[in-house]
């Protein structure tokens, strides 16, 4: 079964376009039924938290409260295996990038899936796979077929 991180942008994704069809929305799904491992960190659900709260103009726009986070969040602890031992790297720019890989690498991850530029351009690091989410959902579609 693979192995994978979603980054902080993906689990922002998935909570503002909750509804089946939203690609962040349907690889937790996956995740639920078992297709892959999902690994976060306790630093990526904070970031979640941390962006969801601050970001006002999505809060107008989505209507949610800080009780729809939580609740989110637990789901994604639900769902995933948290990786707690992470490494400190610098591979890219942001620091907050370098957290993502970290816990890819420290998971033992086959795949990254980031919708950041950064990490998307690293295309592969320590044989881990950086994808888009919807390069990702393809990979376990075609996967569910064989």
């Amino acid at each position: 079964m693979p192995k994978a991180v979603l980054d902080t942008t993906v689990l922002v994704s998935a909570f503002l376009n909750a509804k089946p069809g939203g690609v962040s929305y349907e690889l937790l799904r996956f995740a639920e039924k078992g297709t892959f491992t999902l690994f976060v960190s306790d630093a990526i659900l904070l970031e979640t938290v941390e962006t969801l709260i601050n970001h006002a103009r999505a809060r107008r726009r989505y209507q949610y409260v800080d009780a729809d986070i939580v609740v989110f969040c637990k789901e994604v602890e639900g769902l995933a295996r948290i990786v707690r031992n992470v490494p400190q790297v610098q591979v890219v720019r942001d620091p907050n990038d370098d957290m993502i890989l970290a816990c890819a690498i420290a998971a033992g991850a086959d795949y990254l899936v980031s919708r950041d530029k950064d990490l998307l351009s690293l295309g592969e690091y320590e044989e881990i796979e950086v994808l888009s989410p919807e390069a990702f959902l393809r990979v376990l579609r075609k996967s569910t077929e064989e």
